[in-house]
């Protein structure tokens, strides 16, 4: 049974559980290898998928993804995160001119506007137009669509077991298992580590948790010993909020990490020694 359960992020949706933890594995165990700890087996991590969720189902002669444009955005959730997405890329890269006041009460004005200056980015740098559209879209189906977000919480539900010390969730998949975490209030994880995790963004992810935040304070995601470590880097637009506590409480642990031009890929995050060292906590005797 795994004592490690990680959770991955969006675009996600053509490759699976075992093609995932291929990539994810030796990273995380160069992340403990640096905290001076012996890293897990492979046997002992378990990848929770779901991303198959949000993959269209084939068709003959249906090739890939939906060719997405900016005319594609929609109101509401998709074009508030890109916009925000935008603000954020302009903030932290000079090649990136930000939004203007006018531009953001345009649409589909203003979508392409913001993919035109997010292709410019060294964040953005190599994602396709209708692939970074296609991640807009999953992260506002999995907010919006009821049956599909129960589906994607199960998924990581099913595989925290009686042994299961640790989740290690990345971007979205944070959002996923905080949820699924929040509703096993019995379970036994003792460490849960965000990496790239947008559960900050007030207004668009943050006030649409489940269960929904009370005074302004998100729900603890477990037993009042869980340990919660959230790994930022200062240059990841995703993690837009870097510090949780603002949103969950002072028991939230946040490190600030350099991943260089990988901002916000989750080997990048894994192989830091901080991530490292709160996995080895989260395993070790207590």
């Amino acid at each position: 049974m795994a004592r490690v359960v990680c959770v991955h992020g969006i675009a996600q949706q053509v490759r699976g559980e075992q093609s995932l933890l291929r990539d994810w594995w030796p990273a995380l165990a160069d992340g403990m290898t640096r905290a001076g700890s012996e890293p897990v087996p492979i046997g002992d991590v378990s990848m929770a998928f779901y991303g198959d969720l949000f993959r269209p189902a084939g068709t003959l002669l249906a090739v890939g993804d939906p060719l997405y444009s900016a005319k594609d955005v929609e109101r509401g959730i998709e074009q508030d995160l890109l916009l925000t997405w935008w603000r954020e890329a302009a903030a932290v890269d000079e090649a990136v001119a930000g939004p203007g006041a006018d531009t953001l009460m345009r649409i589909p004005g203003s979508a392409q506007a913001a993919l035109r200056q997010l292709s410019r980015s060294k964040f953005f740098a190599g994602v396709a137009l209708r692939a970074l559209v296609f991640d807009l879209k999953q992260v506002s189906r999995y907010l919006q669509e009821t049956d599909l977000r129960r589906a994607a919480r199960a998924r990581v539900a099913a595989r925290i077991t009686p042994d299961t010390r640790v989740v290690v969730a990345h971007s979205l998949g944070s959002v996923v298992a905080y949820e699924a975490l929040c509703a096993m209030p019995d379970h036994p994880v003792r460490a849960l580590v965000t990496v790239g995790s947008p559960l900050g963004i007030s207004n668009l992810i943050f006030e649409r948790l489940e269960p929904p935040p009370q005074q302004g304070l998100g729900n603890w995601p477990g037993p009042n010993a869980l340990v919660w470590t959230n790994v930022a880097d200062r240059g990841d637009v995703v993690a837009l909020q870097k510090d949780l506590s603002v949103r969950f409480g002072d028991q939230v642990r946040n490190a600030i990490v350099h991943n260089g031009a990988h901002a916000h890929d989750a080997r990048a995050y894994l192989t830091e020694k901080l991530t490292g060292s709160a996995i080895t906590g989260g395993l070790g005797d207590r």
